[in-house]
């Protein structure tokens, strides 16, 4: 646990559901010590849904939105959102008070993605379009990836 006896994790009441032009670079230093850019967009709507979602979660401080890549779901890869704190390897960009944290190993899959928050009369969540993919699943979430990375 880090200092403090406070875990990594955020105490999340409710985990992003997963789903513009504003961009961000996103540069760290990954286990390797090789630095990695990774342009990710990140668009108004999400920005002010992640400020509304942070503060409506007890113990948010220092908390930001962690968006990974892992196996699995219906097309081999499935992004993962979650409020977390950030690693020392991990990749970050803060925006009007909000952190887009992202780990090394998912960096490659996410280079180039946009987040998007959409509420609409089919339904509200974050949406990930990402030129990584070379299909996606119906659901939005899973996706098979143009290369491996």
């Amino acid at each position: 646990m880090p200092s403090g006896g406070r875990s990594r994790r955020c105490s999340a009441a409710r985990t992003p559901p997963p789903a513009g032009r504003v961009g961000a670079a996103l540069t760290g230093l990954p286990v390797s010590g090789y630095a990695v850019p990774v342009v990710i967009t990140v668009t108004d709507a999400a920005i002010r849904q992640i400020q509304d979602m942070l503060a409506e979660t007890p113990d948010s401080q220092g908390c930001g939105l962690r968006i990974s890549v892992e196996k699995g779901g219906c097309a081999g890869m499935q992004y993962e959102m979650r409020f977390d704190r950030p690693n020392e390897a991990d990749l970050r960009y803060s925006r009007n008070s909000v952190d887009v944290i992202v780990d090394p190993e998912s960096a490659a899959y996410l280079d180039g993605v946009s987040v998007d928050y959409v509420d609409g009369l089919t339904g509200a969540g974050f949406r990930i379009v990402n030129p990584n993919a070379v299909r996606s699943c119906g659901c939005g979430s899973s996706f098979e990836a143009l290369r491996n990375a």
